[in-house]
């Protein structure tokens, strides 16, 4: 008879226990913190057994939004050295299946790769033009029955050139090494919004005066502006007459909800008789495909309305950690690296690591992540002096979310049921980036400055920290507490 397998020691079933009732009922906040502040436990610290355990189960729970937003259309790419992954938790990033992005120009190399390889290959390429300069080329079905993506993206590097054809990457709404915020929103322990609203000028600014800034995100709660919860979203401020609306059931908020509404209300307490408006991008589930952010961002930048800042707090992974070809195009068609006259600030992700998080590590772009009141980065913020440029709070911020009852579907606190009634506090470089956004665009009205000029003269007031967990001096700007 076989016995049976070694029991847990009696210490380590006690430290199980303890770290669950830690997860579930936190710790009393000390007198000397401010509630909600307290530093949070950093990943070189001792950790819980179950950690890895529930940071699996969130993955796995996040990217089921999107599946179930997208259906067939997501696809799961393995982290390097593995195998394509039978569990979504071994996710490197999400891509869409079947089709591949190129730009026009190396279009010819590739049709004679696909000519001369037919035999292996059911079908034709097909190929659509992107109006953000791409292509988006839909690749045949493979004999051999590997992944029509990956695996013929690989024999791609080697026939036409490393990443001349790349994934059509699913770009997400701001993640914790996972699909989303750095926490599911929260219900408020201040009705108070932090940060706290600016002053509004006492002279009433022209329609030209405004600084106009446009927030890729998940869309917007209209009852939000103008409410008495919220009274800094300000009708002549937010666009709130236009289609990219988000509908919400108050008996039932849906992932991700208010998303857009709570970023453009940071903006607003941040930078007050600024132009905000949110455009819904980010529907799917909080994410989109590369091909289409783009094209949505080039009919803006090519608007004669453009905006002159644009905040986006989503972004991904990569394959081979190479940057968004669509983001690539894009910039190169608009001149963005050399433009002063319109600036794109993007969330760095909350990975908490140091590999780059695009289009935030784009080197036109500025990258923002996330510090704790006590100046250290947030444990779920990414991090990496190469790429990102200012940190900025990004922990228990609280602003504008829809009224209703909102069910969590993350661990630990699967079907714990929160109540909101117009605001609610959340975490996240999501959060972080309209902090930094709303600096610049205040620079920009009270000094009439362009978009960049702005950002450097915001970037000068930043104090310097050294954080020894990242082991990185960082700079830092706006409130913290």
């Amino acid at each position: 008879m076989n016995e049976p397998g070694p029991r847990p020691l009696p210490i380590e079933l006690l430290r199980s226990l303890i770290g669950q009732v830690r997860r579930r009922f936190p710790w009393p906040v000390r007198p000397t913190d401010k509630a909600g502040d307290r530093p949070p436990k950093h990943p070189t610290e001792p950790q819980e057994p179950e950690d890895e355990q529930i940071g699996a189960e969130r993955y796995r729970a996040q990217i089921r939004v999107v599946r179930n937003a997208l259906g067939d259309g997501v696809a799961v790419a393995p982290k390097r050295g593995r195998k394509r992954p039978d569990d979504d938790a071994e996710a490197a990033y999400l891509y869409r299946p079947g089709v591949a992005l190129v730009r026009p120009e190396d279009m010819p190399r590739v049709d004679r790769y696909f000519e001369e390889q037919r035999d292996r290959y059911h079908g034709q390429i097909e190929r659509i033009e992107n109006r953000a300069g791409l292509v988006e080329l839909s690749l045949p079905r493979r004999r051999d029955d590997q992944d029509d993506v990956l695996a013929t993206l690989e024999e791609l590097d080697e026939a036409v050139g490393k990443g001349v054809v790349t994934p059509d990457h699913l770009v997400y709404v701001t993640s914790w090494g996972y699909l989303c915020p750095a926490s599911e929103p929260e219900e408020p322990r201040s009705q108070r919004p932090w940060p706290p609203p600016q002053a509004v000028s006492e002279e009433e600014p022209s329609e030209r005066d405004r600084v106009r800034v446009a927030v890729v995100d998940t869309g917007l709660w209209k009852d939000a502006v103008g409410s008495p919860e919220t009274p800094w979203l300000e009708p002549d401020d937010i666009f709130a007459d236009l289609p990219d609306e988000e509908h919400v059931n108050p008996a039932a908020i849906h992932e991700y909800a208010g998303h857009g509404t709570f970023v453009a209300g940071v903006i607003s307490c941040m930078a007050p008789d600024t132009r905000v408006e949110v455009e819904g991008v980010l529907t799917n589930g909080g994410a989109v495909y590369e091909s289409e952010i783009c094209a949505q961002l080039h009919d803006a930048l090519t608007d004669s309305d453009n905006p002159q800042l644009i905040s986006i707090s989503a972004g991904t992974h990569t394959r081979l950690g190479m940057a968004l070809l669509g983001f690539t195009v894009l910039a190169a068609a608009h001149d963005l690296p050399r433009r002063s006259d319109v600036l794109i600030v993007a969330a760095a992700g909350n990975d908490r690591t140091d590999e780059p998080f695009w289009p935030a590590a784009f080197p036109w772009v500025v990258a923002v992540g996330s510090v704790d009141p006590d100046r250290k980065v947030s444990d779920f913020s990414n991090y990496g002096r190469s790429w990102v440029d200012i940190y900025a709070r990004g922990r228990n911020l609280v602003n504008a979310f829809p009224k209703g009852t909102y069910v969590c579907h993350e661990p630990p606190h699967v079907n714990e049921v929160r109540h909101f009634h117009g605001l609610a506090q959340w975490s996240g470089t999501s959060f972080s980036t309209p902090v930094v956004t709303g600096l610049i665009a205040a620079r920009m009205r009270a000094a009439k400055e362009d978009a960049r000029t702005a950002w450097k003269a915001v970037q000068a007031t930043a104090t310097s920290y050294h954080d020894t967990r990242i082991n990185e001096d960082i700079r830092i700007v706006g409130p913290l507490t």
